[in-house]
């Protein structure tokens, strides 16, 4: 079993950014971030956390915008206008899910698609679904064709199956695959005879959200699995896949922690680059 682990990504990524940024430089622009992030739940704090590091390694800017909970739909869409018309900022990101009373559907029609950089708005969407070169993709998807990239392993040909239909996932991560030639089967919680479905594909994406819902069952020796889960189950941190059941009958995993999730910040920080280069360019 060959472990597929984040870090090495991340590192030969990180050597890239630093040749990149030097150029944006002599052009008197540092690369930045606006992370927009409404109250103050852990799991926001902890990715706030890592994007203030893995941008401060390099020497790009990620500055906080914080407000709090109650804030009202008024207020977030005038910040991310305000931020929209900022020329110092190159990209924003808004933690998701927000609180309930707030309209994530508003502010898709409004963040700057050139400053969208992990591909919350309509427009960098449909660039991802037509296949567009100009847009940003989500991170997470992103990263996962960063680690297939990194580690060698093609795509073209290649039966891929994802378990997972979300916007923020499942249905964009489809669309990178088919873009790189793969033959790509989207499953679900829902789906009939799933475990015989999974068993049946080279490389196999669980991004369901599901604790340790791939089990031996769904796998076969020669195939790859890229768990992009997030979940805890036990108190502890884990992916959508059994590890210690699966790990010794697969021939590559990513773990979690360690795997994908590791991976998504430098597709944040790369996306931000490549918007103040563009800006840089025009």
């Amino acid at each position: 079993m060959r472990e597929l682990r984040g870090l090495p990504v991340v590192d030969a990524l990180a050597e890239k950014f630093k040749v990149q940024i030097e150029e944006s430089v002599k052009s008197n622009i540092v690369p930045k971030l606006a992370v927009v992030r409404v109250g103050e739940r852990g799991d926001d704090l902890a990715y706030e956390k890592g994007i203030i590091k893995r941008f401060s390694a390099v020497g790009a800017d990620a500055e906080i915008f914080s407000a709090p909970l109650d804030i009202s739909q008024h207020a977030l869409e005038q910040m991310i206008m305000d931020l929209n018309g900022d020329e110092r900022a190159h990209g924003i990101i808004v933690f998701r899910p927000l609180p309930g009373h707030l309209s994530e559907a508003r502010l898709k029609t409004i963040i700057d698609d050139k400053k969208d950089v992990d591909c919350m708005g309509i427009t960098n969407t449909a660039y991802v679904f037509e296949g567009h070169k100009t847009g940003y993709a989500p991170c997470t998807p992103q990263a996962v064709i960063e680690i297939l990239d990194y580690y060698g392993i093609g795509l073209a040909g290649k039966k891929v199956t994802i378990i997972g239909r979300s916007l923020v996932v499942g249905k964009p991560l489809a669309m990178l695959l088919l873009d790189r030639n793969a033959t790509v089967t989207i499953c679900h919680t829902k789906t009939l005879n799933l475990a015989e479905e999974c068993k049946k594909a080279d490389i196999l994406i669980p991004c369901a959200g599901a604790a340790k819902m791939v089990g031996p069952d769904f796998t076969h020796g020669e195939q790859i699995i890229i768990d992009v889960g997030i979940n805890y189950a036990g108190g502890k941190l884990c992916g959508d896949v059994d590890y210690e059941a699966v790990a010794n009958k697969v021939a590559a995993i990513t773990p979690v922690p360690g795997g994908v999730g590791t991976v998504t910040t430098s597709v944040l920080l790369k996306h931000t680059i490549q918007s103040a280069e563009n800006k840089i360019a025009r």
